[in-house]
């Protein structure tokens, strides 16, 4: 296995209390905090602590009633919670997930700028579409649009938020008070966008951001999401359950690039992976049976028959998933991806239903390791070096227990293998992740192609 020249990155993924579906009602837990700035304070001191390349958090624009008693549920605005921890952190990125599909391109492209300027550059957008319907509703829409619309409104939304973060050239202003002239006039230019989806004026009322753009992060792992990650994305999250799996899909998003003019380095695949880990490996297994039985079974059930949107509560629930379900992932509108990981997953291991739930809501489909710190490292160096990511996006399963026993027992194991950094070598996510601060785009855009040229 030959090592690669460069270190791997590493996303810190926070996810209410913890990425164990069940995990909030363990003990280690800080439910209690969950809605306390306090508790992400101490979640973000621990990740710079650790030199994660950033702290992820997602977003929901919806909560289910029927499982709001037994799931945990609700969280505060990722960007405004954000905007608060950059005063208490210096290096760590800040990543926030925000949809195209119930924002508007000027206030999305206003609100990062503002949180790039705030921490100095560090800030990243979590591009998503949204997946369902009570999300819709939300917003006052009659429903979710369809999967490849949704992608062909979000390549709309992009193009018109990067070009308001380039309606100011970097040296736009001036700010010299002897001669009363604040910003040079030709270098604030209107952007009079007009799409099949969004239009704006500009300029925006915020200077180009410290990074150009923000981090664009993508989420989607489905075909559409693929492309538009390779169009787009500098870094892609995905879930992936095997090696082989995860080297088809590394090769497979890196050989998309070279048709838009960008280079493998350009983006960074970070596949989810969340780690039940202890000292030996006795009592790793004993942590993650504790945790898998905090799953109620009804829980499960309902949770799979949403994926799948097929009722399954009248099937033995230590039975096989039944085989006459109407194809699921035609069905699903939502996350496509994850449903055929899903299926496939039921399948190819002979699940039973519940085996299926406890296994998905473990980490919500994407891969649980169970074992030692130094089988742990193991494992993230053989993926790494052998092209099937380059990093990872940390999911503890509780918090915020699970954050700190990784930065005090793996990451030390990653840095002796020199595997990754001792300390942060600049101070923008760019500079942590090795991406190239994109030069302003105003007037190198392909205007036929309507798609910027410089990624």
């Amino acid at each position: 296995m030959g090592k690669r020249n460069e270190e791997l990155h590493l996303g810190a993924f926070i996810y209410y209390s913890g990425h164990h579906h069940a995990g909030w009602r363990h003990p280690g837990s800080a439910v209690e905090k969950m809605f306390d700035i306090n508790f992400y304070k101490q979640l973000a001191l621990t990740a710079e602590r650790g030199k994660f390349d950033m702290m992820f958090l997602a977003d929901l624009l919806y909560v289910h009633t029927q499982q709001v008693e037994k799931s945990a549920s609700g969280m505060l605005d990722p960007l405004t919670l954000l905007s608060a921890l950059s005063t208490v952190t210096e290096k760590l990125g800040l990543t926030a997930t925000v949809s195209t599909t119930y924002n508007v391109p000027y206030d999305v492209a206003r609100k990062f700028a503002s949180l790039d300027m705030i921490s100095s550059g560090r800030a990243g957008w979590n591009i998503v579409t949204s997946q369902l319907d009570i999300e819709a509703y939300n917003y006052g829409k009659k429903g979710h649009p369809e999967h490849s619309l949704r992608y062909e409104m979000a390549r709309e939304f992009v193009e018109v938020v990067t070009r308001l973060w380039d309606s100011w050239e970097d040296d736009a202003l001036i700010l010299d008070r002897e001669a009363g002239r604040f910003a040079d006039p030709s270098k604030v230019k209107q952007v009079d966008y007009k799409g099949k989806w969004h239009s704006t004026k500009g300029p925006l009322n915020v200077p180009r951001p410290p990074q150009g753009y923000p981090v664009l992060i993508q989420a989607g792992s489905s075909e559409a999401g693929q492309n538009f990650a390779a169009q787009y994305g500098e870094v892609i999250f995905t879930a992936q359950q095997s090696l082989l799996e995860a080297k088809a899909f590394y090769e497979n998003v890196k050989s998309k690039l070279n048709q838009y003019g960008r280079n493998t380095n350009s983006l960074k695949i970070m596949p989810g992976l969340s780690p039940v880990i202890a000292a030996t490996e006795e009592e790793a297994w004993r942590k993650h049976k504790e945790l898998q039985e905090l799953i109620l079974p009804e829980v499960a059930v309902a949770v799979i028959s949403g994926f799948l949107n097929y009722d399954l509560s009248k099937y033995p629930i230590d039975g096989p998933l039944p085989e006459n379900i109407p194809d699921p992932v035609a069905a699903s509108n939502g996350m496509k991806s994850r449903v055929k990981l899903f299926m496939d997953m039921a399948y190819k291991e002979k699940l039973s239903i519940l085996e299926l739930g406890r296994k998905i809501l473990g980490a919500r489909g994407h891969l649980q390791f169970v074992g030692t710190y130094e089988q742990l490292v193991g494992f993230m160096e053989q993926w790494f070096n052998e092209y099937a990511c380059d990093g990872f996006n940390i999911m503890p399963p509780i918090l915020p227990a699970g954050l700190e026993e990784f930065v005090d027992h793996v990451i030390p194991l990653l840095q002796k293998r020199g595997l990754f950094r001792k300390e942060y070598e600049g101070i923008t996510l760019r500079e942590h992740l090795g991406l190239e601060r994109p030069a302003n785009g105003h007037f190198l855009r392909n205007e036929h192609l309507g798609k910027i040229t410089h990624f």
